[in-house]
């Protein structure tokens, strides 16, 4: 006798009432394993649902999109960076580089006209001038401002930042003075 011709021997447990294309189906409970699996499947889509469908906690693509225009925005103005009037104005729109300018200006500037950019017109302790009026003692445009804080005007008091700062930090400072202002 060989291998295929012995019998099969009987399963134990009961066969339920329907028959399909000649196969009887065992009444038996599934395994623990395969149930694990499925109420882990459950809890984990449960969960997946709440975190992105209803949280609100991932970035929506539309906001993905924006972040990374935004960084390519950076990217391209401070690139081969170019000093105008038309430039220091697109940079005052760019939230990274008023950021970057802001921490550069509380750093060194604040001290003379005040964190707040109000200088002499919000305390009498303050040295330098308001920065949020449109009354510059030096030239209200993007080129002489970038001229004061590059060159300074010691005659008055204020110190040439451009050695100590650089093109790019220089540009982002006046970014973030001109940030207070509406372009032309």
């Amino acid at each position: 006798m060989s291998d295929n011709d012995k019998p099969i021997p009987p399963v134990e447990g009961s066969v339920r009432k329907h028959v399909y294309d000649g196969i009887e189906e065992f009444n038996k409970r599934l395994p623990n394993w395969w149930l694990f699996t499925l109420y882990i499947t459950i809890a984990f889509s449960i969960g997946y649902w709440f975190y992105y469908a209803q949280s609100g906690l991932p970035l929506s693509d539309g906001e993905k999109v924006e972040l990374e225009i935004a960084r390519i925005q950076t990217a391209k103005l401070t690139t081969d960076l170019v000093i105008d009037d038309a430039s220091l104005w697109a940079m005052s729109e760019n939230t990274a580089l008023v950021v970057a300018g802001r921490e550069t200006y509380d750093s060194l500037c604040a001290a003379c006209h005040l964190t707040s950019l109000k200088g002499k017109s919000e305390s009498p302790v303050a040295i330098g001038p308001d920065l949020t009026d449109d009354e510059w003692v030096h030239g209200g445009e993007p080129l002489a401002l970038y001229k004061v804080v590059d060159e300074g005007v010691l005659a008055k008091g204020m110190p040439p930042w451009g050695p100590t700062l650089g093109v790019q930090k220089t540009a982002e400072v006046v970014a973030y003075v001109l940030s207070f202002h509406d372009a032309p």
